[in-house]
């Protein structure tokens, strides 16, 4: 997953009230050039559409994860449906239970974090790449001034990333960065618009360049 993310430079978060089929979805995604998906608890019955999406890896050559884990059974039941790496939007009290169980299952955890002291806290947790959200709030110029303190640490901005400040971020040391609706719309992924993602997908990895 991290590997992935050195080369694509972005990953996808999916926040829609229903996925058509996310095995499509994910090879929408792939065909725009985003190989890592993250499928989120916002989203009713995750552990269905997981178990689809990540049983179907083989074909659609997407790396899948669940986010917006909070709960260490929330992070077993993604573990237990196939889930390839965890993601949390920040380190709520069973933060160290969902790296644990990540760790249990030998995939990466990304633990979320705004503030310095929580970077240091994710870190100590065994986060293997922390996510800093919500980045659109200070900007890429945050991700500068956060290198000082941690150089090398993988770090992805999340919330209000898009199209126009994706490469900002990239340039002020991120290791990649989350795409959200500009890229999965929510309409689009419930009606199935595989080929409108697509699209959206291969505009942002452009961007990127």
């Amino acid at each position: 997953m991290l590997d992935l993310l050195r080369a694509d430079r972005v990953l996808t978060v999916v926040r829609a009230p229903q996925i058509g089929d996310a095995r499509d979805l994910c090879a929408a995604l792939v065909a725009g050039g985003i190989h890592v998906v993250e499928l989120t608890y916002t989203t009713p019955d995750l552990p269905r559409h997981l178990e689809r999406a990540a049983s179907t890896t083989a074909e659609t050559g997407a790396v899948v994860g669940a986010g917006t884990v909070q709960t260490g059974a929330h992070a077993q039941q993604a573990v237990d449906a196939g889930a390839q790496f965890l993601v949390t939007p920040g380190q709520g009290p069973e933060a160290a239970a969902v790296a644990d169980a990540a760790r249990a299952a030998g995939i990466p955890v990304v633990l979320g974090a705004l503030t310095p002291s929580e970077v240091m806290t994710a870190l100590a947790l065994g986060s293997d790449a922390v996510k800093i959200f919500p980045a659109h709030q200070f900007g890429p110029k945050y991700f500068k001034d956060l290198n000082g303190p941690f150089p090398g640490v993988p770090l992805i901005p999340s919330g209000g990333v898009n199209a126009g400040n994706a490469r900002d971020f990239l340039s002020a040391g991120a290791l990649a960065v989350s795409a959200g609706t500009d890229v999965v719309a929510p309409a689009d992924v419930a009606a199935g618009n595989w080929q409108e993602i697509t699209a959206k997908a291969a505009t942002f990895c452009k961007a990127l360049q």
